[in-house]
């Protein structure tokens, strides 16, 4: 199971450059070439991305990956989701630095 972050960022890979190879996209995400693998057959089971071979490659194995409509929408669900959880972490992370700058603040007086 992918978590947010790596489903965004997975989707988004695919979004960005769909004539990206398998290994490629393992190494621009941080995943194994199995993991990948993987992942595209869910994502692809799942109607949210459309693989197609390249019609003028000379690497028949080469494959175009589409983000579906469903894929596209999915992908904005994530991103709005993932937003979300970012402001929190965000928010959360400036009221540490405000109670650490308050300690330091009453240690130097």
């Amino acid at each position: 199971m992918l978590s947010d972050e790596q489903h965004y960022q997975l989707l988004k890979a695919l979004e960005d450059n769909p004539n990206t190879s398998q290994r490629e996209l393992a190494r621009e995400v941080g995943y194994s070439l199995g993991k990948i693998n993987y992942c595209l057959q869910a994502l692809k089971s799942k109607g949210l991305v459309k693989a197609e071979n390249f019609r003028n490659s000379t690497n028949k194995t080469a494959y175009l990956y589409k983000l579906t409509p469903a894929g596209i929408s999915e992908k904005a669900t994530i991103t709005r989701r993932f937003l979300s959880q970012k402001l929190e972490e965000h928010e959360q992370l400036a009221r540490e630095i405000e109670t650490l700058k308050q300690e330091v603040a009453e240690q130097t007086q």
